[in-house]
């Protein structure tokens, strides 16, 4: 079942990423170096392709090695907090602003639902006997705060920006750093759940 669902998230979070793109091009106005950055400007497809690299080389290594699937649990949880973000973010804030449909539905809700979902059951089934330290944290935050400092900074000179609540134009300076603050905390929390929660599990085995 492991190794199945492994296989099963590295083609699932592939084929969904590169549907996303071929809609975005087709129904871009702007160049396809435009539309390629403003791709990669959304957390949900930069953390999609990390999930797709990630799974896509354990798939790899497990059908040349023939193996148990070997991997740090501290990587693979902190690839679990950002699409666990991605799918908490999409259900909560951003569902309702938009009602896609045909394949575009489809990769909406393989982004934003079935991949989150999948890598979840993963990482669960994977706790190992080793706690994870809440050190780690401070590292797993590196990615998602330079992908913020990249969006504002890039939203300054382009005007794009991915996310409605990061609208610097739209809401203000003051309220976008309020709300950057607030994503910042509820990913330190996220992180922290992921981490009480393997730990409990450990001191029971």
């Amino acid at each position: 079942m492991k190794k199945g669902l492994m296989i099963c998230i590295a083609l699932f979070s592939l084929l969904a990423v590169v549907t996303q793109y071929y809609l975005m091009l087709a129904n871009s106005t702007h160049s396809v170096f435009e539309t390629s950055i403003r791709f990669f400007s959304y957390f949900t497809i930069l953390s999609n392709t990390i999930v797709a690299v990630y799974f896509t080389y354990l798939t790899y290594d497990f059908l040349i090695h023939k193996e148990n699937i070997q991997f740090s649990f501290g990587t693979l949880s902190a690839i679990t907090v950002y699409i666990t973000i991605v799918g908490l973010v999409y259900q909560f804030l951003l569902r309702q602003t938009w009602n896609p449909a045909g394949m575009q539905k489809v990769a909406d809700e393989t982004l934003h639902s079935l991949n989150p979902l999948l890598v979840i059951i993963f990482w669960f089934l994977h706790i190992k006997t080793n706690k994870l330290p809440y050190s780690q944290i401070k590292y797993w935050l590196v990615f998602p705060l330079l992908y913020l400092a990249f969006v504002l900074i890039r939203g300054h000179y382009s005007n794009f920006y991915p996310y409605p609540f990061l609208d610097v134009p739209g809401l203000g300076l003051k309220k976008v750093t309020i709300n950057c603050l607030g994503m910042a905390l509820f990913f330190y929390l996220i992180a922290a759940m992921y981490i009480w929660f393997a730990n409990k599990i450990v001191n029971r085995k």
